[in-house]
């Protein structure tokens, strides 16, 4: 499932702590984003209707938990990305990464240990 850059803001609050409240939500937002409550309600209730969020009740407040995972998001937006900017080859994605200027010598080593199988990736 494809997620919109607004929607990554919102799943990311979401999946740093569910089931929650749209309220708790909107005040784990990064304090620049600066959206209303009814801005952050309507994109959670998006989010259901995408299947990505499911909604519950208890009284009259509804609970929201991810139904998408932060790796299947990831995943799909990585896929994406390779699709679009490498026509879906690895080989020149992982050239682009390590000869990339901005890749610190502490990335490469860590990505060449991903690789060979003795490491593992941040955030797994």
């Amino acid at each position: 499932m494809k997620l919109t850059e607004p929607e990554w803001i919102i799943m990311n609050a979401l999946w740093d702590g569910h089931p929650a409240k749209a309220r708790d939500v909107a005040e784990r937002l990064p304090d620049h984003v600066g959206w209303a409550y009814t801005t952050v309600k309507t994109m959670l209730d998006r989010l259901v209707e995408k299947k990505a969020v499911k909604k519950s009740k208890q009284g009259n407040t509804g609970f929201y938990e991810p139904l998408l995972s932060r790796r299947q998001a990831r995943s799909t937006a990585f896929r994406i990305m390779l699709d679009q900017a490498f026509d879906g080859a690895f080989g020149p994605m992982m050239h682009f990464l390590v000869k990339d200027e901005k890749l610190s010598s502490k990335d490469r080593k860590e990505l060449i240990n991903i690789l060979s199988g003795r490491g593992k990736a941040k955030g797994e």
